[in-house]
């Protein structure tokens, strides 16, 4: 049996010698491929940080001393490490471990951080807490250099070298892992920063010998160094710039090879009894160790599917809804020489790299900022531009105020395309993008509009950019699309209508990938003879004015989300209707308010009932109460003593 599965904890650690510390680090990268291999997850960051976890693991006494990982992508080995070894092959599956770091499965985790910018700001909140109660407790915050462009990140660090008020220093130690990458190769004036740091001689040792020196200069010398010690900065400047952190406040320790063992423990023990914050920089390279991910120059692997471990080839799939977008946005490319693309460090994923590729000139990757991504675009808007600002749904939460107050406020034409919407499945609950339809129905102006196949995606798209007064919103789920596209039968204003198949029992009103699940239950609901109409409504926001006399020649409308069910879609359509006094039953499905755990889209779909089977069987139950209160209603109407009171 190998040293991994052996581990119980991280202090088991300690009493390995460095050759099987060396063993034990190829041990977890075969672990990494393997697992990986057969369902995807993120391989790329975690073969890049063996060594650094190890360190850090042998440095500070976990869980005492917390240890928090900004965005989780690279807490695979942290999670080896502390036990977990053995159950790591049901990785990402339901019912097994997490795809990030989770409080519910190991005292070691401390957040569930898949949102990117954050670790600093937990970190500085918990070494606040254990200073101010005066526990001996270190902080170890992990940030990759794509993280650290967010802006979230340098709030944090701006309070983090706050002096403390109360003379407890915070016990913080900031590990910079430093690969040059997020998704695609980190951009921006840090990362020009950065990359100047990983090749500069350091100035720390030119400055002991210096010091040493000159005050064994009797008179003059301690003079002549205190001089010299004030050009410090200029010092930083010429040798190492690494003035950008300690003008923060904060004691700066690199830049150290992040894949030598041995050298990050030496840099994280000098960092644990400085006491105070401390920077340590490593550098990294994503994917280390397995040739194919470092070869990859899309990603070196961030984030991959089922691939053969030999040759490190994904298996084959097929086109999914990202492709339609790509394609189409090449297309309005060459027709539009006003749209210009905009992504938060995330080109390939939501599928600007098409665009870019052709574009590249109207194709601006700001990095992990997405909140810099909308208000550039509202100036680029205001410019004379038509930007398509492509992010997943999920991280649109954090740039709403940006939505909200600079691009809905000043009328700009903006279109965002928000990518992996609703159910995502196996990333866990904070990338189930399924808040965007709630959160965006309260801005003015917006419209919002939801694909039901490919050819949707395309339609929907130049219907986006034709908007130059408003943000408009075309949302995508993850996964493919249908098959074959569906085809309108009609149309009632700008809604298209699916099926009309009987009498007017019930209207089904299905949104983006829902109609085809609506078309679905159609079926089944002609197989029990009841009348059905399924309509795509195509534009969620606002509702077409059309809606409200199809509701209201129905016996029943039933209307299907992917998104979360308050302040969804079919809350404002139940709103609308109630304004206009439609009389007609309504029922409302969506995803519950609740973060859900981690399995395959289709396996949630199923546990939250949003299925062809669960929706046709409660609309069926549903149909028949209804039959049953007319029946009733009949029977009073001609029964001359029904309804009297003991006085008639």
């Amino acid at each position: 049996m190998g040293h991994l599965q052996q581990l119980t904890g991280p202090a088991d650690l300690h009493d390995l010698d460095d050759r099987e510390l060396d063993e034990l680090a190829s041990e977890i990268r075969d672990e990494l491929i393997r697992t990986c291999a057969p369902r995807g997850g993120h391989l790329g960051p975690n073969l890049g940080v063996v060594e650094l976890t190890m360190a850090v693991h042998r440095v500070f006494e976990s869980p005492r001393d917390r240890v928090v990982f900004d965005t989780g992508h690279q807490a695979y080995v942290h999670k080896m490490l502390t036990g977990r070894a053995p159950a790591f092959d049901t990785l990402r599956q339901e019912g097994g471990l997490s795809g990030y770091p989770s409080s519910k499965e190991s005292a070691h985790d401390v957040v569930e951080n898949s949102h990117a910018s954050t670790s600093l700001s937990y970190a500085d909140g918990l070494a606040k807490a254990y200073a101010l109660r005066g526990e001996d407790r270190h902080v170890v915050a992990v940030i990759g250099d794509g993280a650290l462009t967010g802006g979230m990140a340098w709030e944090a660090l701006n309070n983090i070298a706050e002096t403390p008020r109360h003379g407890a220093d915070k016990r913080l130690v900031i590990i910079v892992n430093d690969n040059g990458r997020s998704y695609m190769p980190t951009v921006g004036g840090l990362a020009n920063h950065l990359t100047a740091l990983r090749t500069s001689p350091r100035y720390e040792q030119l400055l002991d010998v210096v010091k040493r020196k000159l005050n064994g200069v009797r008179g003059v010398g301690p003079a002549v160094y205190d001089a010299l010690h004030a050009m410090k900065k200029g010092m930083k400047d010429a040798l190492a710039p690494q003035g950008l952190f300690e003008d923060l406040g904060l004691k700066y320790v690199g830049p150290v090879d992040g894949h030598d063992r041995a050298a990050m423990e030496i840099a994280l023990t000098q960092a644990k009894r400085f006491g105070g914050p401390v920077i340590v920089h490593a550098i990294t390279r994503k994917g280390f160790g397995y040739d194919p991910a470092e070869r990859n120059e899309a990603d070196q692997f961030h984030q991959i599917g089922p691939f053969d471990v030999e040759t490190g080839v994904g298996t084959p799939k097929g086109r999914i809804w990202t492709d339609y977008f790509a394609e189409e946005m090449v297309a309005l490319g060459a027709d539009r020489s006003d749209v210009v693309g905009i992504t938060a460090a995330m080109l390939y994923p939501v599928g600007l790299d098409r665009f870019a590729a052709a574009y590249p000139e109207r194709t601006f990757d700001v990095g992990i900022a997405e909140q810099h991504a909308v208000t550039s675009a509202a100036g680029l808007a205001l410019g004379g531009f038509h930007p398509v600002v492509a992010i997943y749904a999920t991280f649109l939460n954090r740039a709403f105020d940006q939505v909200l107050m600079d691009v809905a406020l000043h009328g700009c034409g903006v279109t965002f395309v928000l990518d992996r919407a609703g159910v995502t499945g196996d990333d866990g609950a904070s990338h189930n993008g399924m808040w965007d339809m709630s959160v965006l129905q309260v801005v003015p102006s917006l419209r919002m509009c939801s694909p039901r196949d490919g050819a949707r995606v395309a339609e929907l798209l130049r219907e986006c950019v034709e908007v130059d007064d408003a943000p408009t919103v075309l949302r995508l789920p993850k996964g493919a699309p249908p098959a074959t596209d569906l085809e309108a039968v009609d149309r009632v204003g700008s809604m298209d209508v699916l099926v009309r198949d009987g009498a007017r029992d019930v209207l089904i009103v299905g949104v983006g990938s829902m109609a085809a699940v609506g078309v679905d239950v159609a079926a089944r609901l002609a197989d029990q003879g009841i009348g059905v109409t399924v309509v795509d409504p195509r534009w969620v926001k606002p509702w077409d004015p059309a809606i409200v006399p199809l509701a209201r020649e129905h016996r029943l409308v039933v209307c299907v989300e992917d998104n979360g069910r308050v302040g969804g879609c079919g809350s404002t359509l139940l709103q609308l209707l109630n304004d206009e006094r439609v009389p007609t039953p309504f029922r409302q499905h969506g995803i519950p308010q609740e973060f859900l755990d981690h399995a395959k889209r289709d396996v949630i779909l199923e546990r939250i009932g949003l299925t062809a089977q669960s929706l046709a069987r409660g609309i069926v139950e549903e149909v028949t109460a209804l039959d049953g209160e007319h029946a009733t209603r009949d029977a009073d109407l001609h029964d001359p003593a029904a309804g009297r009171g003991p006085r008639d």
